[in-house]
């Protein structure tokens, strides 16, 4: 019997949503990835393929918790709001909008974001 791991599981979903959202220069796109070690997002402009702003857990000397992800969530949105990015489309990149994911993203709209 063969089992699918949860992580291919997860990139199956994040194919599939990344199918219908993308970013532009005007509402960029804020993905998050997750690990056991670390918490980081990303602002991307997919037109012209580049990264706008990140933040991770590691620079925002925090922990990899939920008030950690909370943190990051506010950094990110501080340097997209330093760039004059204000609203963005949110991609939790297959992950389940719960737990840390949910506080990042609830950080970010804290810190001026708009989804």
């Amino acid at each position: 019997m063969n089992t699918i791991s949860q992580n291919k599981l997860r990139l199956h979903r994040k194919k599939r949503v990344r199918a219908k959202i993308s970013g532009t220069a005007s509402m960029p796109r804020l993905s998050v990835f997750r690990s056991l070690l670390s918490m980081s997002a990303q602002v991307i402009d997919d037109t012209k393929g580049k990264t706008l702003a990140v933040a991770n857990t590691k620079e925002a000397k925090v922990k990899n918790d939920v008030a950690g992800a909370k943190e990051v969530g506010m950094l990110v949105a501080k340097k997209c709001i330093e760039q004059k990015i204000t609203q963005v489309v949110f991609d939790r990149s297959g992950y389940r909008y719960h737990g840390k994911v949910k506080a990042l993203a609830e950080g970010a709209r804290e810190g001026g974001l708009k989804f």
